[in-house]
């Protein structure tokens, strides 16, 4: 693949996820000046991962039966169509549809991306590149999305926002719709291996990834979730708070465009058991800084630290995978960090209230510690 290819599929991955993170910003936002409560919003926010949790799997077989333009082409239309109907019937009802059409979009295209993609690399070396170069993607349309979103809103009202994210996917098809399709991969009939999409996880190489992979998308959801307790505690504006987790963001997204350099020197499982046990020391002092700066620093550090993990995820789950199953293999990856998404905001808040939000840090911090040595096992055998 070539990089004119390559940025063309990017860029098509910014535009469709674009519209998603924009519904994401701008359809709470109407939701609370129409009076609706915090649980409701709540609710809304978590139906752009349901959709992903249930649609995973199908989605990964059948981009594994269809490469890549057709899958692409059903996320367009679903994306497109679920902004669209929130600009006809701007109600609570609707907007609700518009997050399951477009969270389930986005899933699916991501999966089909990260095949085709993964497909194009001829080592694991260039695995571990062109997944660096595609993750940064995400970090660029989470910034596009909720600010053009936040502009029209202010400028021209919630309607003209809806209709400009429901173009946005539209670009998607016009960057993506001339991509080459890789020869389609045989059926291999292995009578060792279920069909069930579940039968992946009885390779043991698998159960780790999936083990390591939701341990650490774990660590993204509790710094999400913390930080802003943990800034309302100290007595931080909302601004503030903003700028810590901005410059997380920010941080994550840096290292990505290292990772293609850093690749050529360290190994996946290397990167991802060191980046457990660092995150477990970051988490472990985070509550004892005393100043916003202090946590902005924190903060810098873990997103650096965290951010490098996804290219090697990736590279390491395309080589310990059969290549007729790789879209399997991603929607069940998928699945996960959406149910956990889902899911973990809510037994934080449980578990948050009687250890504190301290004692969420040190628990998370303790456990992805703990779950390095499963990284480590990931080395392929010598």
């Amino acid at each position: 693949m070539t990089g004119k290819e390559l940025s063309k599929l990017i860029a098509g991955q910014v535009c469709l996820h674009a519209c998603m993170a924009g519904m994401r910003m701008a359809a709470p936002l109407m939701a609370l000046r129409e009076g609706y409560s915090a649980v409701a919003v709540g609710v809304l926010l978590a139906l752009f991962a349901t959709t992903q949790v249930f649609l995973a799997i199908p989605a990964g077989r059948y981009t594994d039966q269809h490469g890549l333009r057709k899958p692409i082409q059903l996320s367009v239309i679903a994306a497109s169509a679920g902004a669209s109907i929130a600009v006809v019937f701007p109600v609570f009802p609707v907007l609700c549809l518009s997050a399951l059409m477009t969270g389930g979009a986005t899933g699916a295209m991501v999966i089909a991306l990260q095949r085709h993609v993964g497909r194009s690399a001829q080592d694991p070396l260039e695995l571990k590149k062109v997944f660096s170069w595609l993750a940064l993607g995400p970090a660029v349309s989470n910034f596009i999305g909720p600010f053009s979103a936040g502009l029209l809103i202010d400028h021209s009202g919630f309607r003209m926002a809806f209709f400009f994210m429901a173009l946005l996917p539209l670009l998607t098809w016009f960057l993506v719709r001339n991509a080459g399709e890789w020869p389609a991969t045989a059926h291999v009939n292995d009578t060792s291996q279920t069909k069930s999409t579940w039968g992946l996880l009885k390779e043991p190489m698998m159960r780790r990834l999936m083990l390591v992979n939701w341990f650490l998308a774990s660590c993204w959801d509790v710094h999400t979730f913390v930080v802003p307790i943990l800034g309302h505690e100290k007595g931080l504006s909302a601004s503030t708070i903003g700028a810590i987790l901005g410059a997380f963001a920010i941080s994550a997204t840096l290292v990505r465009l290292l990772m293609p350099y850093i690749a050529k020197h360290l190994k996946e499982w290397v990167v991802v058991s060191g980046a457990m046990l660092f995150t477990g020391v970051l988490f472990g002092i985070y509550p004892f800084m005393p100043s916003a700066m202090a946590m902005g620093m924190c903060s810098v550090v873990l997103g650096f630290v965290l951010g490098s993990v996804q290219p090697m995820i990736m590279s390491t789950l395309h080589q310990i995978t059969p290549e007729n199953r790789h879209g399997e293999a991603l929607g069940l990856r998928l699945m996960a960090i959406n149910a956990s998404s889902v899911a973990m905001p809510l037994i934080f808040g449980l578990t948050g209230t009687f250890i504190g939000v301290a004692g969420l840090f040190w628990v998370t911090g303790a456990l992805v510690a703990a779950g390095s040595q499963q990284a480590w096992k990931l080395r392929p055998p010598s």
